[in-house]
């Protein structure tokens, strides 16, 4: 058996531009990652929190979330953090003149950590909406998901049977009965604003502009729904938490402290994805470009046994 030279020259030669092309495609294709017009979000306003915890009860009741003791036997429901039965808690910064509420849920990142760290895609970020969503049928419960979330969401069910990783969903589940996230659907003031997250964005923007001390129109619920409530404008940091961080999130805070007092964890804007992209399409490019040219060479060879 033989190979002719220009079988072997064509093979490789294509082996390798068909390679080089997905070498060049994959990461930047992922870098170019663009949300579609019906990505939704959540806009968390602390400004206007007033830790009433409507939105844990409401999250529970929409997701059959049991309710968890708190340090007191008599004291109904009172978590500590978020858990593999609490999606989104509230949690307060007592250290100024008056306390400052945040809430803590997964902030639906637009390059999730835990979809790419997940090896059977059990966490995948929807193409339409943009939440983040687990598969519970795919899960292997390796827990990867809990390890590389720089936010510290995913929960694992340690004292289930069948465990499975909890976090929240933007209650997609109730997307398909004209309803959305519960926790914004019962929020008395609008602090959990829930719609399209180009048109949270922009509402975001808005209020960095107010005048502290002046009224203002605050739009309730939903965004798009019309419905408002008057507040007076608060002092805010410069800042929307989510915007930049790590790449982006769907949830955007602002607050009237800083962030780090509330909790939430200083990070750079390159997302962790973007490092691991980088390293390998370098891998690629060193090592699977000869196994291309080695794949090609058994190609020709096992066609040209056949054909003697």
């Amino acid at each position: 058996m033989s190979i002719k030279r220009r079988d072997f020259l064509k093979t490789a030669a294509g082996s390798s531009l068909a390679l080089a092309a997905g070498i060049r495609s994959g990461p930047a294709e992922a870098k170019e990652q663009r949300l579609s017009p019906e990505a939704v979000g959540i806009l968390y306003d602390s400004n206007l929190c007033i830790g009433c915890q409507a939105c844990m009860t409401a999250c529970k009741q929409a997701n059959d979330m049991p309710v968890e003791p708190g340090d007191q036997e008599d004291i109904w429901d009172r978590p500590l953090d978020l858990s593999a039965t609490t999606l989104n808690i509230i949690k307060m910064y007592d250290g100024g003149e008056t306390p400052a509420f945040v809430k803590r849920q997964c902030l639906h990142c637009l390059e999730p950590a835990c979809v790419t760290a997940c090896p059977v895609s059990a966490l995948e970020k929807d193409q339409r909406t943009g939440v983040v969503t687990y598969d519970k049928k795919a899960c292997i419960g390796c827990r990867y998901c809990q390890i590389v979330c720089p936010y510290n969401v995913p929960k694992f069910e340690w004292d289930d049977p069948f465990p499975q990783i909890r976090k929240c969903q933007f209650c997609d589940h109730l997307f398909d009965q004209g309803r959305y996230s519960a926790c914004c659907e019962s929020c008395p003031t609008g602090a959990s604003l829930f719609g399209p997250f180009r048109d949270l964005k922009q509402e975001a923007e808005r209020r960095l502009q107010m005048e502290p001390g002046r009224y203002y129109e605050f739009p309730v619920n939903h965004i798009g729904t019309g419905k408002t409530q008057t507040h007076k404008a608060e002092p805010y940091v410069r800042e929307i938490y989510g915007a930049e961080e790590l790449g982006g999130t769907q949830v955007l805070l602002l607050s009237g402290v800083d962030f780090t007092k509330l909790g939430l964890p200083k990070v750079r804007n390159k997302s962790y994805v973007s490092d691991v992209e980088s390293i390998s399409s370098t891998l690629y490019s060193y090592m699977l470009l000869p196994a291309a040219v080695f794949g090609g060479l058994l190609y020709v060879s096992k066609r040209n046994g056949k054909h003697e």
